[in-house]
């Protein structure tokens, strides 16, 4: 067998779907830092240009892990009025970012036009119609929501000497007396909390 014929029966045997789900595993297992095109392709023992011929480019792939991470949110069982369940989406968002290391990074660093990210755009713009917003409000509370839930996933995710308590020691009481007064509080991570209130503050009481 030729070296373009060994190639061809590569790409047969393989499909986007599998492309996708080796770079999930490998992003679960070296984070977003240590994602590459080359070990997709040494994970899936087929050559560069085997995942470049499903993927295109690196930056595709990364669009087509995204909507994969999204597709893993289950719409069923949504509760009926529409506040919970835009609540119920997002959490359901949020732990979607979670099940993968980098989760959020990699889907905040991306625009996947793609079925189940428009899928859960869909559900959650309809949800807050049938609440009265008008179409551009409904529009920017969905833009509120998203980057807020993928900016604290993020930090979530980071490494704990990534989070606030570095933060909180720095503030002088001289230079910054009002960061000093609420120090102790940027110490806190308590996301579960938080990821409440910042629902809270964007969709009402």
């Amino acid at each position: 067998m030729t070296k373009k014929q060994a190639e061809d029966a590569a790409r047969t045997r393989l499909d986007p779907g599998a492309v996708v789900r080796a770079a999930l595993e490998l992003l679960d297992e070296k984070g977003a830092d240590g994602l590459s095109v080359r070990g997709v392709a040494d994970r899936l023992g087929v050559r560069m240009n085997t995942v470049l011929w499903h993927a295109k480019t690196k930056a595709r792939l990364l669009e087509l892990m995204a909507d994969a991470i999204l597709a893993e949110v289950p719409c069923d069982g949504l509760p009926e009025p529409w506040e919970p369940r835009v609540r119920e989406l997002f959490h359901r968002y949020r732990r979607a970012l979670l099940a993968h290391r980098d989760g959020a990074r990699i889907v905040a660093g991306t625009y996947a036009a793609e079925p189940a990210t428009l899928r859960f755009a869909e559900l959650t713009v309809e949800a807050l119609l049938a609440g009265g917003l008008e179409e551009r409000e409904a529009v920017w509370t969905l833009w509120a929501l998203v980057y807020f839930t993928l900016g604290l996933t993020q930090e979530e995710q980071a490494q704990p000497d990534a989070l606030g308590g570095a933060f909180a020691r720095r503030p002088g009481a001289g230079d910054y007396p009002s960061l000093s007064r609420v120090a102790p509080h940027f110490e806190e991570a308590a996301f579960d909390e938080r990821f409440d209130y910042g629902l809270s503050r964007v969709l009402g009481p």
